[in-house]
């Protein structure tokens, strides 16, 4: 490996995956009940900017302080991942399914 190359230091990458999965679950959690508050809500703008400022101020927050504590590339990247894991879990979890073709109406 060349010096220009920083090496990927495998405690910060699992320890930024594990964070980072605990934080995007409470992230998509967080939007799951901000959606359904919003919904009805009389002014579901407001308290959907809200929701978001809050949970990227988390989700931001705790990464930088993450970042600091261990060999930022290595957590940025575990960190990261965790995120499109739970994102993809979240986006699955969500779908909504058609009705069956078997399904009388």
């Amino acid at each position: 490996m060349s010096d220009a190359m920083p090496a990927l230091e495998g405690f910060a990458l699992l320890t930024g995956f594990a964070v980072g999965l605990a934080v995007s679950a409470l992230y998509f959690a967080g939007l799951a009940w901000t959606m359904r508050k919003a919904l009805g809500s009389a002014r579901p703008g407001v308290v959907l900017l809200a929701s978001f400022l809050l949970r990227s101020a988390l989700l931001l927050g705790v990464g930088f302080a993450l970042a600091r504590w261990l060999q930022p590339l290595s957590c940025w990247i575990g960190y990261m991942a965790a995120f499109f894991v739970a994102r993809t879990v979240a986006v699955h979890r969500a779908r909504v399914l058609p009705p069956s073709a078997t399904e009388e109406r």
